[in-house]
Protein backbone atom coordinates (compact mmCIF):
# COMPACT_ATOMS: atom_id res chain seq x y z
CA UNK A 1 0.00 0.00 0.00
CA UNK A 2 2.67 2.77 0.90
CA UNK A 3 4.24 1.85 -2.88
CA UNK A 4 1.20 2.67 -4.18
CA UNK A 5 0.66 5.64 -2.03
CA UNK A 6 4.27 6.76 -3.38
CA UNK A 7 3.55 6.40 -6.69
CA UNK A 8 0.94 8.43 -6.83
CA UNK A 9 2.34 11.31 -5.05
CA UNK A 10 5.68 10.65 -7.20
CA UNK A 11 4.23 10.62 -10.80
CA UNK A 12 2.35 13.68 -10.65
CA UNK A 13 5.61 15.82 -9.42
CA UNK A 14 7.87 14.34 -12.05
CA UNK A 15 4.79 14.51 -14.65
CA UNK A 16 4.84 18.57 -13.66
CA UNK A 17 8.41 19.13 -13.94
CA UNK A 18 8.70 17.67 -16.82
CA UNK A 19 6.07 19.25 -18.28
CA UNK A 20 7.30 22.63 -17.15
CA UNK A 21 10.77 22.11 -18.75
CA UNK A 22 9.59 21.02 -21.63
CA UNK A 23 7.65 24.26 -21.70
CA UNK A 24 10.27 26.31 -20.53
CA UNK A 25 12.71 24.63 -23.40
CA UNK A 26 10.03 24.57 -26.37
CA UNK A 27 6.99 27.03 -25.08
CA UNK A 28 3.76 26.89 -24.24
CA UNK A 29 2.15 26.28 -27.12
CA UNK A 30 4.38 23.14 -28.37
CA UNK A 31 4.25 21.97 -25.35
CA UNK A 32 0.48 21.56 -25.14
CA UNK A 33 0.09 20.35 -28.99
CA UNK A 34 2.85 17.92 -28.22
CA UNK A 35 0.65 16.66 -25.13
CA UNK A 36 -2.65 16.82 -27.09
CA UNK A 37 -1.20 14.89 -30.04
CA UNK A 38 0.82 12.36 -28.10
CA UNK A 39 -2.45 11.13 -26.01
CA UNK A 40 -4.57 11.17 -29.54
CA UNK A 41 -2.10 9.04 -30.92
CA UNK A 42 -1.96 6.43 -27.74
CA UNK A 43 -5.33 6.21 -27.49
CA UNK A 44 -5.49 4.96 -31.50
CA UNK A 45 -2.54 2.40 -30.50
CA UNK A 46 -4.31 1.30 -27.40
CA UNK A 47 -8.02 0.96 -29.24
CA UNK A 48 -6.09 -1.41 -32.15
CA UNK A 49 -3.77 -3.31 -29.75
CA UNK A 50 -6.89 -4.00 -27.18
CA UNK A 51 -8.94 -4.94 -30.34
CA UNK A 52 -5.93 -7.26 -31.49
CA UNK A 53 -5.34 -8.84 -27.75
CA UNK A 54 -9.10 -9.16 -27.80
CA UNK A 55 -9.25 -11.00 -31.00
CA UNK A 56 -6.35 -13.26 -29.82
CA UNK A 57 -8.57 -14.12 -26.15
CA UNK A 58 -11.56 -15.02 -28.89
CA UNK A 59 -8.95 -17.06 -30.94
CA UNK A 60 -7.37 -19.10 -28.37
CA UNK A 61 -10.98 -19.77 -26.57
CA UNK A 62 -12.24 -21.28 -29.78
CA UNK A 63 -9.58 -23.45 -30.39
CA UNK A 64 -10.14 -24.77 -26.63
CA UNK A 65 -6.46 -23.63 -25.34
CA UNK A 66 -5.96 -21.36 -22.11
CA UNK A 67 -6.07 -17.59 -22.97
CA UNK A 68 -3.37 -16.75 -20.37
CA UNK A 69 -1.18 -14.92 -22.91
CA UNK A 70 -3.71 -13.00 -24.53
CA UNK A 71 -5.07 -11.89 -21.06
CA UNK A 72 -1.73 -10.67 -19.78
CA UNK A 73 -1.27 -8.80 -23.24
CA UNK A 74 -5.10 -7.28 -22.25
CA UNK A 75 -4.11 -6.15 -19.18
CA UNK A 76 -0.86 -4.28 -20.50
CA UNK A 77 -2.72 -2.74 -22.87
CA UNK A 78 -5.49 -1.46 -20.86
CA UNK A 79 -2.93 -0.47 -18.46
CA UNK A 80 -1.10 1.77 -21.31
CA UNK A 81 -4.09 2.93 -22.61
CA UNK A 82 -5.16 4.34 -18.49
CA UNK A 83 -1.23 5.97 -18.55
CA UNK A 84 -1.90 7.10 -22.22
CA UNK A 85 -5.33 9.17 -20.99
CA UNK A 86 -3.24 11.24 -18.69
CA UNK A 87 -1.43 13.74 -19.17
CA UNK A 88 2.03 14.41 -19.50
CA UNK A 89 5.25 13.22 -21.05
CA UNK A 90 6.30 10.62 -18.38
CA UNK A 91 3.32 8.71 -17.96
CA UNK A 92 2.82 8.42 -22.31
CA UNK A 93 6.56 6.92 -22.49
CA UNK A 94 5.11 4.44 -19.92
CA UNK A 95 1.67 3.75 -21.70
CA UNK A 96 3.56 3.33 -25.24
CA UNK A 97 6.44 0.70 -23.79
CA UNK A 98 3.00 -0.99 -22.26
CA UNK A 99 1.19 -0.67 -25.66
CA UNK A 100 4.20 -1.55 -28.24
CA UNK A 101 4.57 -5.19 -28.41
CA UNK A 102 8.32 -5.62 -28.46
CA UNK A 103 8.61 -3.18 -25.77
CA UNK A 104 5.51 -4.76 -23.57
CA UNK A 105 7.59 -8.28 -23.67
CA UNK A 106 10.11 -6.75 -21.20
CA UNK A 107 7.16 -5.80 -18.76
CA UNK A 108 5.60 -9.47 -18.58
CA UNK A 109 8.27 -10.74 -16.37
CA UNK A 110 7.31 -8.43 -14.00
CA UNK A 111 3.70 -9.20 -14.04
CA UNK A 112 4.13 -13.09 -13.92
CA UNK A 113 6.36 -12.35 -10.70
CA UNK A 114 3.90 -9.94 -9.11
CA UNK A 115 1.42 -12.30 -9.66
CA UNK A 116 2.97 -15.20 -8.43
CA UNK A 117 4.07 -13.48 -5.29
CA UNK A 118 0.77 -12.79 -4.40
CA UNK A 119 -0.89 -16.07 -5.01
CA UNK A 120 2.14 -17.43 -2.67
CA UNK A 121 1.30 -14.87 -0.45
CA UNK A 122 -2.50 -16.19 -0.10
CA UNK A 123 -3.55 -12.60 -1.67
CA UNK A 124 -4.86 -14.33 -4.93
CA UNK A 125 -6.72 -17.36 -5.58
CA UNK A 126 -7.17 -19.57 -8.70
CA UNK A 127 -10.39 -21.67 -8.80
CA UNK A 128 -9.72 -23.98 -11.34
CA UNK A 129 -13.66 -26.05 -12.58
Amino acid sequence: MRKILLFLILIPIIEIAVVLLSGKLIGTIPTLILIIVTGVLGVYLAKTQGIKAFRDIQQALQNGQPPGEAVINGLLIFIGGVFLVLPGFVSDIIGLLLIISPTRKLFKPLLYFWMRKKMKNGQVILIQK
